[in-house]
Parts: structure tokens; C-alpha cells; sequence
């Protein structure tokens, strides 16, 4: 195999996608697919992988560093794409040591693993690190909110309000401390909201989508017009690839959909797209809409400027949000076994067949 890599998380909602795209474009790379299968992670994303002579599957907590080891040991990766985390906001406000430990400390864990193999064994006569790359996976959260105007760019001065944002934000300077202070190879990009299929329905297009279907409320945080920038997660997983082999060294790139959308207007357009799809008429989704009290520390508007990652190595979305959207409500309305299983946790009854305890 030409590269190994590994992708953390990639039984999850973005890394699985990465993972499916790496797999089948790169066929001479051996991936390794680590994840610690929490309640986001399903195999089941990926089940039409499982016997791709290049992909490997490896249950591990990046909090459990003789895990680390082992993996790194056994398999020598060139690469690392991290994309592991705990990444609910509200549940970040329930229990933001969770997010400390596994978004801060885990990603420290990669880090020294990635350090100490990659010194060990980079080549005579070469680079320190030669021919190695860690890719950090990042959220447009980190900086805060913004007024009614303007984007987030790379320059933008982060401003963290929630323990989520925070611990994103922590893990994001100890990636780049770890390029000024050892001189590891790091990239990091940092992403709007995702949306497309395999997202555990706990995020708002998945959750309404399943709502719809099951004609159950929508509840709208406050006054419904807060704003955000979304992007079709396949987009996502083709500039991570980008970023992965064409970025610089210690450079940041902001990933966008240009897709601003206030939550009432999207719940509303996803209204009536689900009535034309489901048979419904006109407006009988829309009245399944309940305005709910707020969550603290709620940032008012989001919105990221893509245009480095444009101009400097030529990714762009590839659909509108229009178009992903009908996408995405097309592949949960087919796909209902899926929903089914991870809303009950059956799928881990197939884990278990595969993979033991």
C-alpha cells in the first residue's frame, strides 16, 4: 500500500463519509477506520465496505492510549485525519467534561502517538516527519457569533460560548502547538454545519426528517432566526481529501457551504418538501412547528468564507442547499431500517455479531 491512513471517528457522521471516499478513490491506501462506537457511531454506515481488501476497521477510545500505541505499532500510518469528538451542543451543556476528555485530552493522545511514531521512523537523510501528515477536523464554532454582517474567515479571533465550541477550540491550539513547539506536519480545517445522509437523528435536518414522517412536533429553539451556513457532507469529505494532500503545512482552511439559512426558513422549506414527497398537502407539516425555550449561550448567526480553500486549491460545493436537502430527505424516507436501528440501538446487536464484545 502506497499511504496508510488513519480516520478517527469514522464510523460517525462526517467520517464515514470520509471514509467511504477514501476507500474507494484510493484503492493502493490502506485505511484504518478507528472509532470507539459510541452512540453515534454505526458500522452500519459503512457495511458495504467491510470487504474492501484496503480498509480496516479498529474499535478504540482515542482516551485509551495503549490503544493508541497498539494501532500506531501495528499498522505504521503515514496520516492521520481526525475527525473523533463529542460534537452535540446541548449535550455538551449537560455534561461538558465529556467533551473535555474526549474532544481536548483524546486529541492530545493522537497527537503524541502521531509525534513519537512518526520521529521513530522517519527516514535517514529526510525530513523529521517526512512524508506524514495530521489533519484536524474542526468546527466554525470556535469563533463565536456573528452580527448580521460579515464571515468567519482564518484570521477571525475565536470566541468559544459553549463547552462544545470551547473544547473544539482547545484542541485546535494544541494541534497548531504541536507544529510551533515539535515541528509536526498539521493541517486543520474548520467546517459550517453538515447535513446529508447517515446523520444521527439527534441534529436538526436528521431529527425533523424523522419528525415529519412520524407527524411528531418540531421544536424551534426561541424565535426560530438564527442563522447558520450549511453544507452537503459529501462536499465535506472531498475537501478533506483536498486539504489532506494539497494543503500547507500549518495552515487553516474554512470550509462553507455559502448556504446561510435562518432555522425557520429551513424548517420550512424542509416542510414542504417532505408534504410534496410524502403526499401531504400543502402546509400540513408546517403546523407540526413548536417554538421551544431557548438553550443558553445560543449563537445568533454563523456564516463561513470559503474563499481560500477556493482560490488556493479550487474546491467548491457541488450541490445547492435546495438540491441537498431533497437529497437527504430522498435517503432517510428510503432508508427507514437505518433510522429504525439507530434510534434503538439495534444496530449494535450487529457489531456484535461481526466483532464480538
Amino acid at each position: 500500500m502506497r499511504k496508510t491512513i488513519i480516520i478517527t471517528g469514522g464510523a460517525g457522521f462526517i467520517g464515514s463519509h470520509v471514509v467511504r471516499l477514501f476507500v474507494t478513490k484510493y484503492p493502493d491506501y490502506r485505511i484504518i477506520n478507528l472509532d470507539a462506537l459510541t452512540y453515534a457511531g454505526n458500522l452500519e454506515n459503512l457495511r458495504d465496505l467491510e470487504q474492501s481488501p484496503n480498509y480496516i476497521f479498529r474499535k478504540a477510545n482515542i482516551l485509551n492510549t495503549g490503544e493508541l500505541e497498539d494501532i500506531f505499532s501495528t499498522y505504521q500510518p503515514d496520516g492521520v485525519i481526525h475527525l473523533a469528538a463529542e460534537s452535540h451542543v446541548d449535550r455538551s451543556i449537560l455534561s461538558p467534561l465529556d467533551f473535555v476528555y474526549t474532544n481536548v485530552i483524546g486529541t492530545v493522545n493522537l497527537l503524541n502517538a502521531a509525534k513519537k511514531h512518526w520521529l521513530q521512523t522517519s527516514s535517514p537523510g529526510g525530513g523529521k516527519w517526512e512524508n506524514t501528515r495530521f489533519h484536524h477536523v474542526s468546527t466554525d464554532e470556535v469563533f463565536g457569533a456573528l452580527g448580521d454582517t460579515g464571515f468567519f474567515s482564518e484570521d477571525t479571533k475565536y470566541d468559544p460560548h459553549s463547552p462544545y465550541s470551547a473544547s473544539k477550540a482547545a484542541s485546535d491550539h494544541f494541534v497548531r502547538s504541536y507544529h510551533d513547539t515539535y515541528g509536526l506536519p498539521v493541517v486543520l480545517t474548520n467546517c459550517s454545519n453538515n447535513y446529508g445522509p447517515n446523520h444521527f437523528p439527534e441534529k436538526l435536518i436528521p431529527l425533523f426528517i424523522n419528525n415529519v414522517i412520524n407527524q411528531k412536533p418540531l421544536p424551534v429553539y426561541g424565535d426560530g432566526l438564527y442563522t447558520r451556513d450549511w453544507l452537503y457532507v459529501k462536499d465535506h469529505a472531498v475537501a478533506i481529501d483536498t486539504v489532506f494532500h494539497r494543503g500547507k503545512n500549518s495552515e487553516t482552511y474554512n470550509i462553507g457551504g455559502f448556504n446561510e439559512w435562518k432555522n425557520i426558513d429551513l424548517v420550512k422549506l424542509l416542510c414542504r418538501l417532505m408534504d410534496e414527497k410524502l403526499g401531504r398537502s400543502k402546509g400540513e407539516s408546517e403546523q407540526l412547528i413548536t417554538y421551544v425555550k431557548d438553550r443558553p449561550g445560543h449563537d445568533r448567526r454563523y456564516a463561513i468564507d470559503a474563499s481560500k480553500i477556493n482560490k488556493e486549491l479550487g474546491w467548491k460545493p457541488s450541490v445547492t442547499f435546495e438540491e441537498g436537502l431533497s437529497l437527504t430527505i430522498d435517503w432517510y424516507m428510503e432508508n427507514g431500517e437505518w433510522l429504525k436501528h439507530v434510534t434503538s440501538g439495534e444496530y449494535m446487536k450487529y457489531y456484535q455479531e461481526q466483532y464480538g464484545d
